[in-house]
């Protein structure tokens, strides 16, 4: 198990760590690689422009080019997309064509999501709506009134979402088409099945809902219909324990990966809620974190970030983190295994 964090000190900049950072660290068998990061669109380093090209277009400043305070993250066809909450939209890094460019009109973006059609689904805790826009980033509708509802969060199953309601602390299950209201899941409480500000939604493979029932400091899984599973953890500062879970994802073999704010980790549980390990830390340097709050997992996207892993460390799927504070805003790392290692 991996060495981590209980505490929540003031991150500090540090002199960058020599050689990749691994978790756990060599010369035990590593399972995850921090890759690299994306706070701008310099980190998409682009070909130089010509002096030409400089000389007529201009140099646009790095303010211009930066997230200011993301929240969501999310992956899809090449482009890892950032919801930022002071840029009033969100923004694009497509590493197909290493372009940077932002989408606006909106005032509070928090998460966002993406159905099978590439149809973006964005919370908006201003607005108290969830903001549809289409693959070419148009605006195409919109679900929920002022003062109804403040939705934190996403999921889709079928033709439902499910909207992680912060004002009412449930669940809101809306028609995906229609933006009908469908029923409710959850109700405001510390007992079993109840919530306090639900903040994120992942769905597992099993097609469970699996809650970061902040305000509880615990994960809380539901069925699609709203039947109470079980819980996972509780407040405390010891491993397995939360402060302020707020990001959560499950990959492809039923592990819960779960983000805490005030820790600045990732832990990871198996489908059980056993704690398998964590990894990050407080801080400004590689792979570490500064009051981070979503996490994405991508299985079809890694054939961009193998070059970043070292050599011999094979990538099975990538794992996003954003931050809402310091030089790094969204981090990327790596879960795989390095060849010529016994993982048993």
């Amino acid at each position: 198990m991996l060495a981590g964090c209980t505490t929540t000190p003031e991150p500090q900049q540090e002199e960058p760590k020599a050689g990749p950072v691994f978790y756990p660290p060599l010369p035990n068998p590593p399972r995850i690689q921090f890759l690299t990061t994306f706070s701008g669109a310099a980190d998409l380093k682009p070909a130089e422009k010509s002096e030409l090209a400089t000389f007529v277009l201009g140099k646009e400043t790095q303010k211009d080019q930066e997230l200011t305070k993301p929240y969501g993250v999310a992956l899809h066809d090449g482009k890892l997309y950032v919801a930022d909450t002071r840029g009033n939209g969100y923004a694009i890094f497509d590493l197909k064509e290493n372009i940077f460019r932002a989408v606006g009109g909106l005032k509070k973006p928090i998460n966002i999501t993406f159905d099978a059609k590439g149809n973006k689904y964005i919370t908006d805790t201003v607005l108290d709506q969830v903001i549809v826009f289409d693959p070419g980033d148009n605006r195409i509708k919109a679900f929920g009134e002022t003062g109804k509802m403040k939705p934190g969060d996403v999921a889709i199953l079928g033709n439902k979402l499910f909207v992680t309601d912060l004002k009412n602390h449930q669940i809101q299950v809306l028609d995906k088409t229609s933006g009908e209201f469908l029923y409710a899941i959850g109700s405001p409480g510390s007992a079993e099945g109840q919530l306090i500000y639900p903040t994120n939604i992942a769905v597992g493979p099993d097609g469970n809902l699996y809650v970061s029932d902040t305000g509880n400091f615990r994960i809380e899984i539901f069925s699609p219909e709203g039947r109470f599973i079980r819980k996972l953890g509780e407040i405390g500062t010891a491993l397995g324990k939360f402060a302020r879970p707020k990001g959560i994802s499950v990959d492809r073999d039923g592990r819960i990966y779960v983000v805490d704010a005030a820790f600045q980790n990732v832990q990871i549980f198996d489908s059980e809620g056993k704690l398998l390990m964590f990894f990050a830390e407080p801080g400004n340097g590689p792979g570490q974190l500064y009051l981070p709050t979503d996490i994405y997992i991508d299985y079809d996207n890694v054939a961009y970030f193998q070059p970043y892993a070292e050599p011999g460390f094979k990538l099975e799927y990538v794992i996003l983190v954003s931050n809402q504070f310091g030089p790094n805003k969204v981090n990327v790392y790596g879960f795989g295994k390095m060849q010529g290692m016994d993982y048993q």
